[in-house]
């Protein structure tokens, strides 16, 4: 198979005898601490090249991965999501996993939203890396029959490997994954918050509102 992007065809259903065209959504979860132009050039490119409606970012409240986390507060990081997305018409704050008590999972989220929005398919937008550990996740078979998986290229990644990983997971889950074209840039939450605390400054690798957010409420700093 080559490493080529793909577009999936617009689904259908029948309403009255007639058919009508599914919704598309795109999704973006993570702990977003901070959110940074990585996180929204993805989605842009998401939404771009699938033609979603919109592009749902869900801040994770408590992954089970990030159990020792520190960082900012969930309201800090649930406002900085605000501020770095309300420009842009087609993003939109969801906060499902937020208020969940307990540990949040992919899986759990998805079976929520699928059942509430039954027109609907999902775009679960990640990142190379992150399918490369897919296996590891909680119920990624749910995960797979509940979504489309849009996954974004790293230059970092053997596109051999990248494509032996998508055909496992398409046999072994009956996966639909699709590959996601963006520029690679390459920012993590986990070096800016280092940077912050190392005094140094962010400002351009986070939008200028976030930027600002930062600075005022002294996240991240030593000692915070």
């Amino acid at each position: 198979m080559r490493l080529l992007s793909c577009k999936p065809g617009a689904r259908k259903r029948m309403v009255d005898g007639k058919e009508k065209k599914r919704h598309r959504i795109g999704l973006m979860g993570g702990t977003f601490d901070p959110i940074h132009i990585g996180h929204l050039m993805l989605a842009e490119c998401a939404y771009e090249q699938f033609d979603l409606e919109q592009v749902l970012f869900l801040p994770s409240g408590n992954p089970p991965h990030k159990r020792t986390r520190v960082g900012a507060s969930d309201q800090q990081r649930m406002d900085m999501v605000r501020l770095a997305i309300d420009a842009n018409p087609h993003f939109a704050l969801d906060s499902e996993e937020m208020y969940r008590s307990g540990y949040t999972y992919t899986n759990d989220t998805l079976e929520i939203l699928t059942a509430q929005h039954p027109d609907t398919d999902y775009y679960f937008i990640i990142g190379a890396d992150s399918l490369m550990a897919f296996d590891t996740w909680y119920r990624p078979d749910g995960i797979c029959a509940h979504c489309i998986l849009a996954v974004a290229v790293r230059d970092q990644l053997a596109p051999e490997m990248l494509t032996e990983k998508m055909d496992e997971l398409r046999e072994k889950y009956q996966a639909r994954i699709f590959l996601l074209q963006t520029p690679d840039v390459d920012i993590a939450s986990r070096r800016l918050r280092e940077m912050c605390r190392e005094g140094r400054s962010i400002r351009y690798y986070v939008t200028d509102e976030v930027f600002a957010y930062i600075r005022d409420n002294q996240i991240y700093k030593e000692g915070k």
